[in-house]
């Protein structure tokens, strides 16, 4: 089935119209680059392809996490996910396709967004634990994504920043960040020391704990975040990522405001569970995390921060400043380099229980 574009009317009628959202200049014209780039594509045989990302839900529904975007064929769609560093940032989006999801015995059809990412919340049953879900557009063989139901039962989970906690990269100094993010491949990347071994403590210690990586990076480096993730042990969970570029009303997204609003819909989705929350000293994690341990005290077990060394703080563009962390009544806040210093402060303050091993 062709997909449905907009024409010049059409997008006439809509800036006519009050009831329209009027997209941003910026957005206009990175819709009308990518149109052009998927003419041009499509003229040279490429075709459609999903790269499946890693989703989360419940036993009544799942959040499925994918992109759109042009191959090769179908040897090239094997490799699509593989690509890495500046390569991935010139995947041509595809826009507008239906795409097809098929989880737990029922099919839902949704529309990619502007830059060709799918992420929809669908009605499925599904039984906690780890399960496939297929997704598939009308040109394109189904892909497999990977999906996590979480236990009713599960009161703890982990969410985690990315950037300078579980992976050096000295953000936001930008070009340095550029850097990191279209030429180096994640062979080249650090693992922060014992970040990995803490993480496998918490999911050892909390079997149905749910792992969600949220990051301000792009969904073009999610399958390279991923493949540094697991090379180096961390625990498999989504990735929380964002689409750069220009939105309806702004030039660029904000990457504060990301994870604001997904810290937000977390607790609103999964309202009886209780949080560790680990994040960095570089950038804006202690006073979000903050924020949110204020606003949702009872879904907020303990703040884990890790602190940058010096060189990484200059690089990083200094340190956060200094945020009231020992209200009476609130969470449980530790503070070290690396993840030893934080699994020992963590079992001392009682969230974890000594290993036993």
């Amino acid at each position: 089935m062709a997909r449905s574009r907009k024409s010049p009317a059409d997008r006439s009628d809509a800036a006519n119209n009050p009831a329209t959202p009027i997209l941003h200049f910026g957005a206009r014209l990175e819709d009308s680059m990518h149109e052009w780039r998927e003419r041009r594509g499509r003229k040279r045989g490429l075709k459609t392809t999903v790269i499946p990302y890693t989703g989360y839900g419940t036993p009544d529904w799942v959040r499925v996490l994918c992109r759109v975007v042009l191959t090769r064929g179908d040897e090239a769609s094997q490799r699509a996910a593989k690509v890495r560093g500046w390569r991935s940032f010139f995947s041509i989006p595809v826009d507008d396709v239906v795409v097809t999801i098929s989880a737990g015995g029922v099919e839902r059809t949704v529309l990619a967004d502007r830059g060709g990412v799918i992420d929809t919340r669908i009605d499925a049953r599904l039984s906690p634990g780890w399960h496939v879900i297929t997704i598939s557009t009308d040109d394109s063989e189904p892909v497999n994504a990977p999906v996590f139901i979480v236990d009713p039962s599960a009161e703890f989970g982990l969410v985690s920043d990315v950037d300078d906690t579980v992976m050096v990269t000295a953000l936001p100094r930008p070009f340095l960040a550029a850097w990191n993010t279209f030429v180096l491949d994640e062979h080249a990347r650090r693992p922060v020391p014992g970040m990995a071994v803490l993480y496998e403590r918490i999911v050892r210690a909390h079997p149905h704990a749910p792992v969600i990586y949220l990051s301000t990076g792009a969904w073009n480096v999610a399958p390279t975040l991923s493949r540094f993730m697991d090379r180096n042990l961390y625990p498999a969970g989504p990735l929380l990522l964002t689409d750069w570029g220009p939105t309806h009303d702004r030039w660029f997204r904000s990457g504060r405001e990301h994870k604001k609003s997904s810290l937000a819909r977390l607790a609103e989705e999964l309202p009886d569970m209780k949080w560790l929350l680990v994040g960095d000293d570089g950038q804006h994690d202690e006073q979000l995390y903050r924020d949110f341990a204020a606003s949702h005290p009872r879904n907020v077990a303990a703040i884990a921060i890790r602190q940058l060394s010096t060189s990484e703080a200059v690089l990083a563009g200094g340190r956060s400043k200094a945020v009231e962390n020992t209200a009476d009544g609130g969470p449980v806040w530790v503070f070290a380099p690396d993840g030893a210093g934080l699994l020992e402060q963590l079992t001392d303050a009682g969230i974890l229980d000594p290993d036993p091993v």
